[in-house]
């Protein structure tokens, strides 16, 4: 068995692949944070943003949506100086953004994790890659997923996005099937 070789990358991209990266989480904090998180990386290395998550946690309120969304400008600019996160005005200005439109989903579906887990009847979609070349960038349920949350006032939610955030809290497990962390279905293995 062999992990997925993604993950062999740096010390830190290891135990995420081999302890969260697939898991299915139905925890609306780990969702949020993950939702963060991914809105972050667009156009960088996942290892940058792994590399900054500790100060991201401190600086998003550990990852609190009702604190996130009470940010203001003040707390946007001072953000911006923060050398420990992304210093970038439309992902910051993103995240309080999404914190907003996190907090509706939740007051409409009961929790996040219950609208998203609908999406696919409350159990993962496991796939079976031989190699990182069979991965896809999006899915149609990556489109579906990501037009909806746009149309509830989500940003930085394109697609590709989104099938990186769905591998990424295990709604889809796409280990490879070399890879010891490779589930063969909706074992109960959760958060």
């Amino acid at each position: 068995m062999q992990r997925c070789g993604w993950a062999e990358n740096s010390e830190l991209m290891r135990p995420y692949h081999d302890e969260e990266w697939g898991v299915p989480s139905r925890d609306d904090g780990h969702l949020f944070e993950m939702l963060v998180l991914e809105g972050a990386q667009a156009g960088l290395a996942w290892s940058t943003v792994l590399a900054k998550r500790e100060n991201y946690r401190r600086a998003m309120g550990g990852f609190d949506p009702r604190r996130v969304a009470d940010y203001d400008e003040a707390k946007v600019v001072e953000l911006l100086d923060d050398p420990g996160i992304v210093r970038n005005r439309l992902k910051v200005r993103g995240a309080v953004k999404n914190a907003n439109a996190f907090l509706a989903v939740r007051e409409t579906h009961g929790s996040f994790a219950e609208y998203l887990w609908a999406w696919v009847d409350r159990a993962p979609v496991v796939n079976h890659p031989s190699c990182l070349a069979d991965l896809p960038a999006h899915t149609e349920l990556s489109d579906r997923i990501s037009g909806d949350l746009k149309r509830r006032g989500f940003t930085f939610v394109g697609s590709t996005i989104v099938y990186s955030y769905l591998q990424a809290v295990g709604l889809v497990d796409d280990h490879l099937i070399t890879c010891p962390q490779k589930r063969t279905g909706s074992d109960g293995m959760t958060r």
